[in-house]
């Protein structure tokens, strides 16, 4: 035995003697029928595999509290489910992998007065002027205490969230974006689909929410499709005596502090109710029209929901990704005696990846849920970066930008869009730009618009940013349209694309239009939605923005660097003469 342990000892695979005796203690305890003597030979003569390498000394075995968990967009919406979800965006949390979904940390723990202003001294006290009190903290010596002990009744514990939503909370951005792309499409259908259809259970009210500035691009027509079929269907199976639940369908357009003040609310809604109908939804319960940042319209949209949910129904928030679904929801709970929703918000579309059950913000029993956003591949949003969706992003009022131009010429939006004046009855056309005030317009001459293109997509048309970009994004590919009006005081009609903004056609005749925008992106004609234009005009060029600025700058650059060279070669000899040395003196070396 002492020659056995010499042996094991002295072998340069085999650094660890303990480790190798209860791996053999292990092999003869799991085959009793083995004789130590076979284990000893294997142990002696090893085969000429992979070496046994043990665990290092200072290492340890490190188990996850929560274990791996499937890539899912369910959320907590079923009752019977016990993993915990994130608060924010509805992902099942996962402390083991950075690189999967819903990855969090556990803060550290902290006194409850470590906001408090206890090192701050009162005025009385102090022998000069501090910089606190340049700055304007300025502690009585009676409400010093006072003070203290509000910071602590005040104090809240925050709920704990994943990484995504905090990056996206403090710092309105995702770290790693293809994370994202782990899990599975949100299908509409599979999970609450099959519950609208069922007979029985509690009420199901449907609350589609749509963004009032795109509404064609983010409005759900397979959602109005189905939940309208679905109506039809219960309501023949109730009027023949048999036992069905109805669902209800109720239409929330958002964000109408974006649109202009001079539209008028009965307009506005005979125009909902008819691009609606032509989408697909031919049973809506009701339309709201609710701004959550301005808290118009929350009370009586809160009144109408409860009063169709009943005290134990179900309310599901579906719609268009970045439509304002959780910002409504929490402003919801701010409406109904303050009650505080922990959902993420940010102009980031997808930001909510699984289903949040959201209880105690309707009274009784309703359950209120956050569903993630239905991806539109027909929206240009989908294919842009996250810097190029905030030149797209519209968060404040529009406003009109028109032009009046006539046959032959051509509009830009960004390097995104491009409409053409064809042929024309009439002299002149005006044409009104609703977007985003980020994005940089030109009108000229059609005969120049593949120069346009070749020149300044990428740089004073942005997005798309960069000139590689450009055909990243896809084909250019064009449609026509065939437009009529009988006034130039008011716009006819609309040409919207899906994610962008739209045009707005004011003639007083008839006109040929053509639309030039990326395969793949929908572009739709319609009623105009603001009938009203500007009462100043764009002039022809570029647009004055800070895009285009810096990019002539850059440009008017490159052009002096190129005349300083012709006019004086030396000087450019003298210049590239120091990199003409280092290259010498490495390749010397």
């Amino acid at each position: 035995m002492l020659a056995i342990a010499r042996t094991l000892s002295s072998s340069k695979k085999l650094k660890h003697p303990l480790f190798l005796s209860l791996s053999i203690l292990a092999q003869s305890l799991t085959n009793p029928c083995s004789s130590s003597s076979s284990s000893l030979s294997r142990t002696l003569n090893p085969q000429p595999q992979s070496p046994i390498k043990p665990p290092p000394l200072n290492s340890f075995c490190y188990f996850s509290s929560i274990p791996s968990l499937p890539l899912t967009r369910d959320g907590n919406y079923d009752e019977t489910t016990t993993n915990v979800v994130c608060p924010g965006c509805g992902v099942h949390m996962q402390d083991s992998d950075p690189k999967h979904p819903g990855f969090f940390l556990k803060p550290s723990e902290k006194s409850p007065s470590y906001r408090s202003r206890a090192h701050l001294l009162p005025v009385a006290h102090e022998t000069e002027f501090p910089s606190s009190l340049k700055k304007g903290l300025l502690i009585d010596p009676e409400t010093a205490t006072e003070t203290e002990n509000e910071t602590e009744t005040l104090s809240f514990e925050k709920p704990v969230v994943c990484a995504r939503c905090h990056s996206l909370r403090h710092y309105g951005k995702v770290k790693d974006p293809t994370v994202e792309n782990l899990l599975p499409d949100f299908d509409f259908d599979h999970t609450i689909g099959r519950r609208l259809a069922s007979t029985g259970g509690t009420r199901s009210v449907v609350l589609m929410v749509v963004d009032s500035a795109d509404f064609d691009g983010s409005f759900p027509r397979k959602v109005a499709k189905l939940v309208s079929a679905t109506i039809e269907e219960n309501q023949k199976a109730w009027k023949e005596g048999k036992p069905a639940n109805l669902p209800r369908m109720v239409l929330v357009v958002t964000k109408i502090d974006l649109l202009p003040s001079t539209v008028g609310p009965v307009r506005l809604e005979q125009w909902v109710r008819r691009r609606a109908r032509e989408g697909g939804a031919g049973k809506i319960t009701s339309f709201h029209f609710v701004s959550a940042v301005k808290d118009w319209g929350l009370k009586n949209l809160v009144e109408d929901v409860v009063g169709l949910a009943g005290p134990r129904g179900c309310v599901w928030a579906v719609g268009a990704q970045n439509a304002g679904k959780s910002t409504l929801i929490n402003a919801v709970g701010k409406c109904l005696g303050g009650r505080i929703v922990h959902l993420t918000e940010a102009p980031v579309p997808g930001t909510t990846l699984g289903i949040v059950r959201v209880e105690g913000v309707l009274p009784g029993k309703t359950k209120l849920f956050d569903t993630p956003g239905l991806l539109h591949p027909h929206q240009i949003t989908t294919r842009l970066s996250r810097e190029e969706q905030r030149l797209v992003h519209i968060g404040k009022e529009l406003k009109p930008r028109t032009y009046r131009i006539k046959a032959g010429h051509t509009i830009h939006i960004a390097g995104l869009i491009r409409l053409d004046i064809e042929e024309s009855s009439v002299d002149s056309i005006y044409i009104t730009v609703w977007a985003s005030p980020y994005l940089p317009l030109h009108m000229g001459k059609t005969e120049n618009a593949e120069t346009m293109l070749e020149k300044h997509f990428g740089r004073q048309l942005q997005p798309p940013i960069g000139e590689n970009r450009v055909e990243e994004l896809g084909k250019w590919v064009r449609r026509e349209f065939c437009v009529c009006g009988d006034s130039w005081d008011s716009s006819s009609v609309d040409i919207a694309a899906s994610g962008l903004g739209w045009f707005a056609v004011g003639i007083k005749g008839e006109a040929v239009l053509g639309v030039w925008t990326y395969e793949g992106v929908d572009v739709v004609l319609r009623a105009a939605l603001i009938p009203y234009r500007s009462n100043t005009f764009e002039d022809a060029g570029f647009t004055v923005s800070k895009i285009v600025s810096k990019a002539d700058q850059a440009s008017n650059k490159q052009r002096q660097d190129a005349k300083r060279k012709q006019s004086n070669p030396k000087a450019s000899v003298l210049a590239e003469s120091p990199l003409l040395t280092a290259d010498a003196d490495s390749n010397s070396c």
